[in-house]
């Protein structure tokens, strides 16, 4: 043995009988603290459910524009949420005269693609031209990465009607669109 292990026994003792009981007696305290709370409860949803006393808690009336930022933190809507409100100020990002003839449609959340129909190929052919620096203006506004891509779409056609008018073998009138 050298001198310094005498030192560290001394120095951390053994705990003894008094300092063993308050640990026990701390822990049964716990443990019926724990048991009188659930008992407690189940007591008071026996009796018609829990009721709100002199002090605010969960279950006090709050604000809409509170309990909903709470339901879209909780259920991990944020990226949505943001990409709905750029939806609704899209004249405002893209400018008066593009928002005319382009709408955005939906949002892949997991692959970060908007896509965006346009009234004319022309104006189809213009926002895939834009399409770079849109999405750079989009992440900016909502975060980084939070748009990859944009997807435009051209015009959709008139349903294609078939009949004794339609010839055998016809495309219609959906091959002088988009």
């Amino acid at each position: 043995m050298t001198d310094e292990e005498p030192a560290a026994k001394k120095a951390a003792p053994e705990p003894s009988g008094v300092d063993l009981a308050r640990v026990a007696l701390r822990a049964a305290k716990e443990q019926a603290r724990a048991r009188g709370d659930a008992a407690l409860q189940k007591k008071q949803a026996r009796r018609g459910g829990l009721r709100s006393g002199a002090r605010a808690d969960g279950r006090d009336p709050m604000a809409l524009g509170a309990a909903i930022n709470r339901l879209i933190t909780e259920r991990g809507w944020e990226t949505p949420a943001a990409v709905g409100g750029v939806m609704g100020r899209w004249p405002q990002i893209v400018g008066e005269d593009v928002a005319k003839h382009c709408e955005p449609e939906k949002y892949d959340e997991d692959e970060r693609v908007l896509v965006v129909r346009c009234d004319s190929t022309a104006w189809a052919t213009n926002l895939r031209l834009l399409a770079p620096t849109l999405v750079a203006r989009l992440n900016e506004d909502l975060g980084h990465g939070a748009v990859k891509m944009i997807k435009v779409n051209g015009p959709s056609g008139p349903a294609r009607r078939y009949g004794p008018l339609r010839a055998p073998g016809s495309t219609g009138p959906g091959d002088t669109y988009g």
